[in-house]
């Protein structure tokens, strides 16, 4: 049996926009980030352009956290398995 490829590395997208906001603010320089309406497509583009693809369902291990809650929460509440 072939080694099990490891987890793929997941996390929130706008932390990745947070930190390079950040950088560029310690730099001096003043970021906007949809100036003209919502944030969610320029940002989207700036991970783009650190070649990371952008989810609408961010971070995996969130995602994976709130199925197993509302799994417990079934068998609990409706005595389903």
């Amino acid at each position: 049996m072939p080694p099990a490829s490891p987890p793929s590395e997941t996390y929130n997208p706008w932390t990745v926009v947070n930190l390079v906001f950040r950088h560029l603010a310690e730099q001096g320089l003043h970021p906007v980030l949809g100036a003209d309406g919502h944030p969610g497509e320029p940002a989207a583009d700036l991970l783009r352009a650190f070649g990371i693809t952008p989810t609408v369902e961010g971070d995996a291990r969130i995602q994976r956290g709130i199925h197993d809650e509302l799994a417990e929460l079934r068998a609990r509440m409706l005595g389903e398995r």
